[in-house]
């Protein structure tokens, strides 16, 4: 396990009133853990010899093969599949050799194959969970014969949303924003969409309109060129860019952001922007995927856009006035650990 998952995983045994222990693997390989981690995780169990009454997975475990494994020995125990993200809807690289050798269905069908022998399929957002079971009659229609459609409804029947619980801790009230600065705190990855990003910034810059910026996110070796660029050409704006593995200074960096246009293709749910708005950033989401749901619908109007010509408008303006725009923290507070909890424990009787 590593980043997101991980600490959702580890804020859960914190939290709840249930025993949990974890079971993962290093967070590599992640097309080899969903053929072969199912196994690896499996004999752990075993090895453990301890008596379990749930087993709570996720999306990158082979659920139908590693309950044919520990079923045997736990007779009694049920078993739940938990979607951070899901291989059907999640938007492959274009880089992935996979998709010209026709092998990227068999990652969906993994999660298929799951959520049909689960007892209970939770997802993260309810749009995760309309996205995925909507997907699901295209994606079994693709198959010759035998496709189990009458399966869809009986995953629906036991889909429920469970919504990402995030450790949102206190703020240092010492902390003043920076005017007129803009945040990227996600993933160095293209389902992001940081072209999009930083072509808005170099419209914005090209007008003469003054900002600073702060990059963050988990950045790995094959990350876009497009970043090499942005530290270039926003040589003179830059803040801070890269990187930063200290909780403290990322919160700190957050707290001095101002607002976070976000340009993201694909968002399940959508961690960094409630913890950018956990920290008075002010946000500019697009009108799709989980951002809605973040935003209460009396203000989806000043924070939601529908175009990127919307987006570059609205951020325009959010950098030309002077007003103080009121605090937006209290939106994403029911995604705390301490406000899910009670919900959390329930849903795993």
């Amino acid at each position: 396990m590593t980043g997101s998952h991980k600490k959702w995983a580890e804020g859960f045994r914190q939290h709840t009133k249930h025993t949990i222990d974890l079971y993962g693997l290093p967070g590599r390989f992640w097309k080899w853990r969903m053929h072969g981690g199912a196994i690896s995780l499996a004999q752990k169990v075993m090895d453990a010899h301890k008596g379990y009454d749930v087993f709570l997975c996720t999306d990158f475990l082979n659920l139908a093969l590693f309950k044919s494994l520990v079923a045997p020995h736990y007779p009694n125990a049920k078993f739940y599949l938990y979607f951070h993200e899901n291989q059907i809807c999640y938007p492959w690289s274009p880089n992935d050799e996979d998709i010209a050798l026709k092998r990227d269905r068999h990652y969906g069908f993994i999660n298929y194959s799951s959520a049909l022998i689960a007892d209970k399929v939770f997802f993260n957002s309810d749009f995760h969970r309309k996205i995925f079971l909507d997907a699901l009659p295209q994606f079994l229609g693709q198959f010759p014969d035998e496709k189990g459609l009458e399966n869809i409804q009986i995953i629906k029947n036991k889909s429920r949303t469970l919504p990402l619980a995030l450790d949102l801790p206190s703020l240092n009230p010492k902390v003043e924003k920076i005017p007129n600065s803009i945040l990227w705190n996600h993933r160095w990855e293209y389902d992001k969409n940081p072209k999009d990003f930083f072509q808005l910034l170099k419209n914005i810059q090209a007008k003469g309109i003054p900002f600073q910026l702060i990059v963050l996110g988990e950045q790995t070796q094959k990350y876009p060129e497009i970043f090499d660029w942005a530290r270039n050409q926003f040589s003179k704006e830059i803040i801070h860019f890269g990187y930063v593995a200290s909780k403290s200074d990322y919160w700190t960096l957050l707290q001095k952001s101002a607002v976070v246009p976000v340009t993201s293709n694909q968002d399940f749910f959508g961690i960094s922007v409630v913890e950018a708005m956990h920290a008075y950033v002010y946000p500019i989401l697009p009108n799709r995927l989980a951002y809605p749901s973040h935003i209460p619908k009396n203000n989806q109007q000043d924070h939601l856009y529908d175009t990127l010509h919307e987006l570059e408008s609205k951020l325009i303006q959010f950098l030309s006035e002077k007003t103080i725009h009121k605090p937006i923290s209290s939106w994403v507070q029911a995604y705390s650990w301490k406000n899910s909890i009670e919900y959390y424990d329930e849903q795993q009787k």
